[in-house]
Formats: structure tokens, sequence, C-alpha cells
């Protein structure tokens, strides 16, 4: 990941740009700290999509004997 200061982006935004659409991300710092990253579009796209708890469940590497068996009856007591 290439690091440049925020003057420098300014002066260089187009190469900048172009590196992230390579797959090249650039972090930006002001005054040494890091205060932004340039990303692609369709890599934000991808880091910014969350999936669902229900997906995430509905796709997990669970086969249905990995998962135990409700047991009916009546509530347990809990001492508090």
């Amino acid at each position: 990941m290439y690091e440049l200061q925020l003057r420098e982006a300014k002066a260089t935004l187009s190469a900048v740009v172009d590196d992230a659409k390579q797959g090249r991300p650039s972090v930006i710092t002001r005054h040494g700290k890091r205060e932004a990253v340039v990303v692609s579009f369709e890599e934000w796209e991808r880091l910014s999509a969350v999936p669902s708890f229900g997906w995430l469940l509905a796709h997990s590497p669970v086969d249905q004997a990995d998962v135990a068996e409700r047991v009916a009856g009546d509530w347990r007591e809990v001492e508090f």
C-alpha cells in the first residue's frame, strides 16, 4: 500500500485514482497521521457489503448432524 501526504495526493489525484483502479490503494496522511485510504469503487462496494446474520446462517457450512436437537418440555428454573 502506497502512503503519500495530502498535498502530494492533491497534486497527483488522477494517478492516485488510476492506482486504486488497478488494485493499488493509497494511504493519505496529514501531518504524519494516516487520515484516509483511496480504493477503487468496486473494492469499496465489496468491503461495505455486510451480509445479514440470516444470510450467514443459511450459507454456513454446518451439517444438520452438527446442530443439537432441541429438548421439548417445560421451561427450566433459573436462580438469580
